[in-house]
């Protein structure tokens, strides 16, 4: 199981996630059904106050950007708390980030809220100067090939900045003490019926043989969630920063268990031919977090156990 794809192609995992923060009490968000309504025009909104060549790493910009002092920023608002739309602003982890990194660069990153299966297209437009989405860096995604093995462009790079994968939520104060999924082996887990997670959890269920894990499965994860609090089963499974920003909002009846499982990077997306941009954006990215700004936002959203220490450029596989 590849986790943190954030992909509407696999449509188990996404929705999921999506009606997974209903009961944190999180905003009614759009799931993939809606995303058609969407387009590259809609739910713009800039990132950043600074716009000045005194920011450290103005000069490493291309002279379009010097110019300009805007990047064009291509989102999916749907994926709470990565980015979503709140009160008709894009909010989230990937905004406060461009935040920061405005700062250190001198432009505004300016978010326009669009579908996620058109992002790289809008790259390859020329829409869009780069994609904060939630995005997993893959091999294919860096070769432009789509999930079924298509070419659909020339590719694109990633400045790669949090870690994601599976992550076990659990009662607060993990009675059970699980902190991996062999933990689970003689347990009760719940899940979303016909998700990812549930296909991680019949993965385990076999490595288990005798020493048997129970899966209950149900209609919505809000449901399983449920079965977690009640203390009828041990754990539920979900994105890594979904799983945290449940807990969080859970009112202190949730917390995230472990390290992720099968993680792997999410990243900025832009163009191939945009090599001068993307080594400034990784000089930006490791100096908000040499700088501490990077950390306090993942704080913000209780999002720190998928941090990274330093940025790198297509780390994916």
């Amino acid at each position: 199981m590849t986790a943190g794809t954030r992909r509407c192609t696999t449509p188990p995992s996404r929705l999921a996630a999506v009606a997974a923060l209903a009961v944190a009490g999180a905003l009614v968000l759009a799931g993939c059904g809606d995303q058609t309504k969407k387009d590259d025009s809609s739910g713009s909104a800039p990132s950043g106050s600074t716009s000045t060549s005194s920011a450290p790493l103005f000069s490493k910009l291309p002279a379009k950007f010097q110019q300009s002092k805007v990047i064009k920023v291509g989102t999916d608002a749907s994926y709470a708390p990565m980015e979503q739309t709140q009160n008709g602003k894009i909010v989230g982890i990937d905004p406060d980030i461009a935040d920061a990194l405005s700062k250190q660069l001198g432009v505004r990153f300016e978010f326009t809220n669009g579908t996620f299966d058109g992002l790289i297209t809008s790259l390859y437009a020329g829409r869009n100067d780069i994609v904060m989405s939630a995005m997993s860096d893959t091999k294919d995604r860096q070769q432009g090939v789509d999930d079924k093995g298509k070419k659909t462009g020339h590719g694109v790079d990633f400045v790669d900045y949090y870690m994601s994968g599976s992550s076990l939520l659990v009662k607060k104060g993990n009675p059970q003490h699980v902190s991996t999924m062999a933990d689970l082996c003689g347990k009760t887990v719940a899940v979303q019926r016909g998700t990812i997670y549930e296909d991680a959890f019949k993965t385990q269920q076999k490595a288990c043989g005798s020493k048997k894990l129970t899966i209950e499965a149900f209609d919505t994860d809000t449901e399983a969630q449920t079965r977690v609090k009640a203390g009828g089963a041990v754990a539920d499974l979900n994105d890594t920063p979904v799983a945290a920003y449940i807990a969080q909002k859970s009112g202190g009846a949730f917390e995230v268990a472990g390290s992720p499982a099968d993680a792997g990077p999410f990243g900025i997306a832009l163009d191939k031919s945009n090599t001068q941009l993307r080594d400034a954006l990784k000089e930006a990215l490791d100096a908000i977090i040499a700088d501490g700004s990077y950390g306090k936002v993942l704080q913000k959203w209780n999002a720190s156990i998928g941090a990274v220490k330093s940025a790198t450029i297509n780390g994916g596989s």
